[in-house]
């Protein structure tokens, strides 16, 4: 399963869960839009507005802190 997470610097939501799905053995990839502001036109284009937003195989894009949702990914 490829995880994908859009963070940006500062962002506690952000931060916690990149350590749920650390703490999980979850592999991910960081795209950070402070570092990379093209993501935004591509999130923006989802309909997404905050952050972090979460993408995984097979399971619906969301965003924010959401250990429910997390927790299906992790398995």
């Amino acid at each position: 399963m490829k995880v994908t997470i859009y963070s940006k610097n500062n962002c506690m939501q952000c931060k916690m869960t990149k350590r749920f799905l650390t703490e999980h053995n979850v592999a991910f990839e960081e795209r950070n839009i402070s570092q990379n502001p093209e993501y935004v036109t591509y999130l923006k284009a989802q309909g997404f507005q905050s952050l972090p937003v979460v993408e995984a195989t097979g399971h619906k894009a969301f965003f924010g802190f959401r250990p429910d949702q997390l927790q299906q990914i992790a398995g």
